[in-house]
Order: C-alpha cells, then structure tokens, then sequence
C-alpha cells in the first residue's frame, strides 16, 4: 500500500506544482516526469517512515471515550 499511495500522491501533487509553476507548456510532460521522479524519492520513503506515527496518532484519537 505505501508503494502505491507514494506513486500516486507524488504523481498528483508534482503535476500540479509544475503546472502551476511553469504552466501547459510544450515541455510540460519532460519537465513533469523529472519533477515526479526526484518527488517519488523523497515521498517512497517519508511514508514508510511517517506512517507508523500517523497510525498511532489516528489509534489515539479514534480509541478516546465520548465526551458528554
């Protein structure tokens, strides 16, 4: 799952900051492809290492009692 969910997310997220900072140019596809690639570098493994914590995070917050 973290695999994919990186490939996915790094693929979304860099082709909206490259189109919005270079705009539906000529060179969009190249420009994009770089960007996705050094992205999906850093997502791959920031998930692996941040998705313990956040499981934890969100086991503490849905484990906590009902207030009244």
């Amino acid at each position: 799952m973290p695999f994919v969910l990186s490939i996915l997310m790094s693929c979304i997220v860099s082709a909206m900051s490259t189109s919005i900072s270079t705009g539906w140019t000529t060179g969009f596809i190249a420009t994009w492809w770089c960007a996705w690639g050094a992205s999906w570098l850093v997502a791959f493994p920031s998930l692996l290492i941040v998705l313990p914590i956040v499981r934890r995070i969100v086991a503490a917050i849905v484990d906590q009692p009902a207030r009244s």
